[in-house]
This record gives structure tokens, sequence and C-alpha cells, in this order.
């Protein structure tokens, strides 16, 4: 049997890497965090338990990489989503909603996504982060940003800070009131994107 081309390796590394991803995602958001171990995210994906410490350093790193590449295909997805648009605010509001409604709809998983970027070992910047990045850079340069990578690093720690409000335990703040606060600093229309419903109402009415 002749060998393999680097070509057909680097796909059947692809296609191993995106299933451990996938498998990392379905488990964390059924059982949660401590409950999934690194041989059932093998088991799940199909491939050899060593692969994924081939891959990835530790689960941590693992997860990161996973919740990541699940918020670039949502990001994605939105953007292009019918109507298709490239009016940089309706672009925006479409990002926003994206990240926003990642929060709503998988909370667990977002939580733990998040108390892990607190951790020792922080934010990871991933190959997975960076197509992340790249889009919402992207987004900010349409939407008619000057300095499109200041203003995608300020957009990013405002859609973390909301995703945390969203899912703070015991005080969870609505994301419909986040999404009208985030709106009203970028000149938004609330009809932009996809809203939830209803806008609320404005503070003290």
């Amino acid at each position: 049997m002749s060998p393999r081309s680097p070509a057909v390796n680097e796909e059947l590394r692809r296609r191993s890497i995106e299933r451990l991803l996938r498998a990392t995602v379905e488990l964390v958001d059924e059982r949660g965090y401590e409950a999934t171990t690194l041989a059932d995210i093998a088991d799940r994906a199909g491939t050899a338990r060593g692969l994924v410490s081939y891959y990835f350093p530790g689960k941590r790193q693992l997860l990161q990489s996973a919740v990541h590449r699940l918020m670039h295909l949502e990001l994605a997805a939105f953007l292009e989503r019918e109507p298709r648009t490239r009016e940089g605010h309706d672009l925006l509001a479409r990002a926003i909603d994206a990240v926003l409604g990642l929060a709503r709809d998988r909370p667990r998983l977002m939580r733990t996504h998040m108390a892990g970027i607190l951790t020792a070992e922080g934010f990871i910047q991933c190959p997975e982060q960076q197509r992340l990045a790249a889009l919402l850079r992207d987004t900010m340069a349409r939407y008619g940003s000057a300095d499109p990578e200041t203003d995608y690093r300020l957009l990013r720690a405002l859609l973390m800070g909301s995703v945390v409000a969203i899912l703070l335990p015991g005080a969870p703040m609505p994301a419909e009131r986040l999404r009208a606060e985030l709106f009203q600093r970028y000149a938004l229309a609330w009809e932009l994107g996809f809203p939830p419903g209803e806008p609320p109402p404005a503070p003290g009415v």
C-alpha cells in the first residue's frame, strides 16, 4: 500500500479534531464538565483515546477550542442567514444576537466555558478562537470602525460581560435588556439582526 500524501494526512487530522470538538460540546452540554472524561469524548468522537492528548494538552484547552468553534460556526451562520446582508450595522446586530443566543440557549456549556477562562490557565488563543476573532474583526470593519482591531477587542469584552450577566447564578440579567444596552451603545435599531421579541422598556419607565 502506498503511503498517504501529506494532503490526505492533513484532511484526516482535521476531521479527527472536528469530531473531538463536536463530541466535547455535546457531552459537556449533556453532562457537565466534571462528569465528562477524555475517554468519554474519544468514545463519542469514535477516535483513539491517545489522539485527544496528542492534539490537546488537557480537557480545559479542549473545551475552550470546542466552544470557540461552536461560537465561530454560530456567528458565521447568523451573518449569512437569510435575508442576506452586507450592511455593517445589521451584521453587527447579528453578531451580538449570535453570542447572546448561545448564552440563552446553552447555559450549561457557556457557563462552563466562561468559568474556564477565569481559571489560572486563562484565555487560550487557539486556532478556533482566531477564526472567531477574524469574523468579529471583519464585522467591526464592515460596521465602519476606523480601528477594527481595538474595537473588536472592546466588543469581545462587552459580549463576554453580557454572557456572564445572563448566566450569573442567582442574579441573571435578561438577555433582552443586555441586547438593548449593546444596541444603544452601537446605535443599532432594535429591528436589526434577529430580535428576540419586543424591546424592553427604557430605564425608569
